[in-house]
């Protein structure tokens, strides 16, 4: 901001002499170093792709001709041409017109504000005050009057680092699993029956301990046993019944295992058994899940009386519903379910590459996805996204990784095809985000806005590309609150625009850029911005050694103009 009297080429002492040429207003010129005036900001700055402009002046009392009018046009000009901001008018109290009028005895206050749309030719400007003067049918345009300098571009240092997003395998080495049969039992029995032994699931439990047998990659884990006791008769008879079924569940399965040489076959503390005594959980999800007619009856029964013992007399007193409940629901509760547990090894990293050259085909989508990210070579990762893209068709991370590989190979058009593709499988977090960035990158804030906020699960990344539209868009609280936690040029950037130069500082130095041409450009400017010229120097010199561009850009800079006799370049 700059603070002056208007004295000489000051901004109102060309005024009085517009007056005084037109005659009878000499004192005007006189008085001019009366006038003050500040502009904000000085040296002007881009924001938002927009050069905002904002003045603030006094007349003082007795100062202002009554039958003047002037007429102030603030402009940017610069080598190509020129920018003019709206005109503002003042006149004395007997001048005719509508303009702001200017008391003569008091004086006035004034404020102005306007803007005007940045073009890269104002990078090298001034902020001048063109003046017209008027006294009656007379006018006199006179040389313009230098208010600021201008402009300064540091927001358009922001870097295209967008983040695209990849649909992230979901790989798991080692998962767990089990084998699980289920024996039922005759009413007060805990006997295995051989009936029990043909069906379905035993057999297959069965098969699998036969074939797991020969499959280097599965651990044993455990055998779990829960027993029940269908809910009647007496509780502490169930009870001990209930236990006396996971015995002979585990004799069955220690069996299984015997029989095909599993190592812990014998090993105790290889079963947990749980007895549960009375099923009344079960009883009550049968129930509900039945068709007989009186079930409601039966379910308001279990509702009023929380004494099992009361609740099971209610139940048997009605005769014909208890008959059809023994019939159909009470056989499936004397039970034991058996599950044997075990961990399947998945592939190794050095297995799933090889296998993604081999034969694709007999790989799962998480194994293929996991396979294409142990490489850092793009092509071998396409070729590999492309082969899930073919064996799963209907999973939209694939079509959206090989998006993401394109986009990095810099093949942006086939890029946005496939996240479009991937979208019309599922409207996705990932492909909303990565449209985001083509449509960001070809120039389209608004729609990439529109996308980045319906890529909210893609989280800090659709957070981080958000912000860099904030930038652009001159938005620094916005571009801070959505770059939080990342340390990258972009977010330093943000940081410093938004007024904390040394919060700017300490996020560069944490950024894998901090050490490139355009990281140490930055760093000279938060250098500037906290008065360290030796910082200033010493940055600006590795930013030329990097890049000799930089130089003649260091040397217009008006973030410098404090060091421009000395930026040791």
């Amino acid at each position: 901001m700059e603070n002056q009297h208007l004295k000489g080429t000051s901004l109102f002492a060309a005024i009085a002499l517009v007056l005084a040429g037109c005659g009878g207003l000499g004192k005007m010129d006189k008085y001019a170093s009366t006038i003050t005036h500040t502009v904000d900001p000085d040296p002007l700055i881009v924001q938002g792709d927009t050069v905002h402009v904002n003045i603030n002046g006094n007349f003082p009392g007795k100062y202002f001709y009554k039958k003047a009018q002037v007429e102030l046009t603030p402009t940017i000009t610069y080598a190509a041409g020129e920018s003019p901001m709206k005109m503002a008018g003042f006149q004395g109290e007997k001048a005719a017109g509508n303009y702001t009028v200017v008391p003569y005895e008091s004086g006035k206050s004034f404020s102005y504000s306007d803007k005007v749309a940045y073009t890269p030719a104002m990078e090298q400007s001034q902020l001048m005050l063109k003046i017209t003067g008027k006294q009656g049918k007379k006018e006199k345009p006179f040389d313009a009057v230098k208010l600021a300098d201008g402009v300064i571009t540091t927001p358009y240092l922001v870097m295209s680092d967008d983040h695209v997003v990849i649909g992230a395998d979901k790989f798991e080495r080692i998962t767990n699993h089990s084998s699980n049969a289920t024996i039922h039992y005759l009413v007060a029995s805990e006997v295995v029956r051989p009936t029990e032994l043909k069906d379905q699931d035993v057999k297959d439990v069965n098969a699998f301990v036969k074939t797991a047998m020969k499959n280097p990659r599965i651990t044993w884990k455990g055998v779990t046993i829960d027993a029940y006791a269908s809910p009647e008769g007496e509780v502490l008879m169930n009870e001990n019944l209930a236990d006396k079924r996971a015995a002979t569940a585990k004799r069955w399965i220690q069996g299984v295992l015997a029989t095909n040489k599993v190592a812990v076959a014998k090993d105790d503390a290889f079963y947990t058994l749980n007895p549960k005594g009375e099923d009344w959980a079960g009883f009550k999800a049968a129930t509900q899940a039945s068709t007989f007619a009186d079930k409601d009856l039966v379910l308001r029964v279990l509702e009023m009386y929380p004494d099992v013992n009361k609740r099971e007399q209610e139940i048997k007193n009605m005769a014909a519903t208890y008959k059809e409940l023994s019939m159909d629901i009470l056989p499936k509760l004397r039970r034991s379910e058996v599950m044997l547990n075990y961990e399947v090894n998945g592939y190794s990293d050095e297995e799933l590459s090889n296998l993604s050259k081999t034969d694709p085909d007999t790989m799962t989508v998480e194994e293929l996805l996991k396979a294409a990210a142990l490489t850092n070579d793009l092509n071998e990762k396409l070729r590999i996204y492309k082969a899930a893209e073919r064996v799963y068709p209907q999973d939209y991370r694939t079509t959206n990784n090989v998006g993401v590989v394109l986009f990095q190979q810099g093949k942006t058009a086939e890029a946005e095809a496939e996240f479009q593709k991937a979208n019309g499988i599922m409207d996705n977090a990932y492909s909303n985000n990565n449209l985001g960035v083509i449509a960001r990158q070809k120039g389209d804030r608004k729609k990439a806005a529109e996308l980045f906020a319906k890529a909210g699960d893609a989280g800090a990344d659709a957070k981080y590309n958000q912000g860099i539209i904030d930038i652009m868009n001159g938005d620094y609280a916005a571009a801070n609150s959505h770059m939080a936690g990342m340390n990258s040029f972009n977010a330093a950037l943000a940081k410093m625009l938004g007024g904390d130069a040394a919060g700017a500082g300490t996020i560069l130095n944490a950024s894998p850029e901090k050490d490139t041409a355009k990281g140490h450009y930055l760093a000279a400017i938060i250098a500037a911005r906290t008065n360290n010229g030796e910082g200033v120097r010493t940055h600006l010199a590795a930013a030329v050694a990097m890049d000799a561009s930089l130089r003649d850009k260091a040397m217009k800079d008006l973030e410098f103009r404090a060091y421009k006799d000395n930026l040791g370049i």
